[in-house]
């Protein structure tokens, strides 16, 4: 039998540790070669473990939540392998070797057999020691047994009967049993294992460790608040006419994917960048820097199992609504299955997050930091509107706007979301040159 050490290895430019997400074996399992041993997170991925070798699973190198060095051991598996084994490189670490252990005679502990045959008399075990453990108390009983009558109303009777409650364990002030008896019997019990018909019934507490993508957009969203100082804009947009035309579209798509109110918003948010670069910008805050980008890479804030997650649009301003729609169908379902790639949840350099129909009036969305500026389109609702002397039905949304006061200035981000309104609400300025 052999040992072997799985250290965890480089898995990203630039990473020092990784945290444990999920283990898919316990010690004292066996584990098959390139089975999965565990999920480890780093800032930018969750990366599979798989096992090098075959073999029982003897050490671990810690909880869910953990933090690991890259480089440490992350599993000790005991091979099926001869205990010779070639000799490593004398640079490897200890730590990395296959080890040959040959058990000592101090952990070899000969197990009796049945029946004392090969060795002495066989001692019985001692029977297991059953832990007692005190009742809970009870309330004052009356002194009445089950069997015993109880004086009380119909009305009382049918009350303690909804809630399961025997009255012959009911203390009666008097005579008889009332309401008043029955409500300070509920009390004394604490009301365990009696539920009035219609009440909610209280849940255990249940502590929740933070870990993985929880973890990750816990620290991130709090790094943000506390170097960034937000502001946030909202505007009112008419999309009215663009809502008409969304239809019309998907009335005549074909093959092609239907089309939501984000892609037209995507379209209309790189069109007017050119004019306003510092809105598609990141900020270095130890260098001092900020880079305006060319380019619209677009994040997306997706809403998964694990967590917010944001896939990333490459050139956005390269693609039309139809182009559009397709990559957000294919980054959100890639998001929430896991099988986004590292470089698809990177290198945004500007964010859009959308409640969809939860919307809600407006929202104060928090910057994907180190970019400047976030923008959340709100619900469409439909209300009246004055045009002119004339009152029309009219759809309408609110689209914020949350930006880094230390690039973005107030005057720029409304002049920003103003020239937003205007393609959005002219929407056949979204396709002309």
């Amino acid at each position: 039998m052999a040992r072997y050490s799985f250290r965890l290895p480089d898995i990203g430019e630039g990473i020092a540790e990784a945290e444990i997400v999920a283990w898919h074996v316990k010690i004292g399992e066996r584990v098959e070669e390139d089975a999965q041993l565990a999920d480890m997170m780093t800032d930018k991925a969750t990366v599979e473990m798989e096992s090098p070798v075959s073999g029982i699973v003897v050490e671990l190198a810690g909880e869910v939540g953990d933090l690991i060095p890259i480089g440490s051991t992350l599993a000790v598996i005991e091979t099926d392998e001869e205990a010779t084994v070639d000799a490593p490189p004398a640079d490897t670490p200890a730590e990395q070797q296959v080890v040959a252990e040959t058990p000592g005679a101090e952990e070899i502990a000969p197990l009796p057999l049945a029946g004392g045959a090969g060795g002495g008399p066989v001692e019985s075990a001692p029977p297991p020691v059953v832990k007692e453990t005190s009742p809970p108390p009870t309330p004052p009983a009356s002194g009445r047994g089950k069997e015993a009558k109880v004086l009380a109303s119909p009305a009382v009777r049918a009350r303690a009967k909804d809630l399961g409650v025997d009255l012959g364990q009911v203390q009666a002030e008097g005579d008889r049993v009332r309401h008043a008896d029955l409500d300070a019997f509920l009390r004394y019990s604490g009301g365990q294992g009696y539920h009035a018909p219609g009440a909610s019934r209280a849940r255990a507490d249940e502590p929740i460790k933070v870990i993985g993508m929880r973890r990750k957009i816990a620290e991130n969203m709090a790094a943000s608040k506390r170097a960034i100082p937000h502001f946030t804009y909202v505007e009112e947009m008419d999309v009215t006419a663009l809502e008409e035309m969304r239809a019309d579209l998907n009335a005549n798509r074909g093959g092609r994917p239907k089309l939501t109110m984000l892609p037209f918003l995507i379209v209309a948010i790189c069109r007017t960048i050119p004019e306003f670069p510092m809105i598609n910008a990141r900020y270095d805050d130890e260098g001092g820097v900020v880079t305006r980008y060319g380019a619209v890479h677009l994040g997306m804030a997706t809403q998964t199992d694990a967590g917010l997650m944001v896939p990333v649009i490459r050139d956005a301003q390269d693609k039309n609504v139809w182009q559009l729609a397709s990559e957000i169908t294919r980054l959100a379902e890639a998001a929430r299955t896991g099988k986004a790639k590292v470089e698809e949840l990177t290198g945004g350099t500007l964010t859009v997050t959308s409640l969809g129909p939860l919307g809600g009036i407006a929202t104060t969305p928090v910057i994907n930091r180190p970019e400047v500026a976030i923008i959340g389109p709100n619900k469409i609702v439909e209300r009246p509107v004055f045009d002119g002397d004339e009152i029309r039905r009219a759809k309408l949304m609110n689209l914020s706007i949350s930006c880094d006061h230390r690039v973005v200035d107030g005057w720029d981000a409304a002049s920003y979301v103003q020239a937003l309104k205007k393609l959005v609400e002219t929407p056949v300025l979204l396709f002309a040159d």
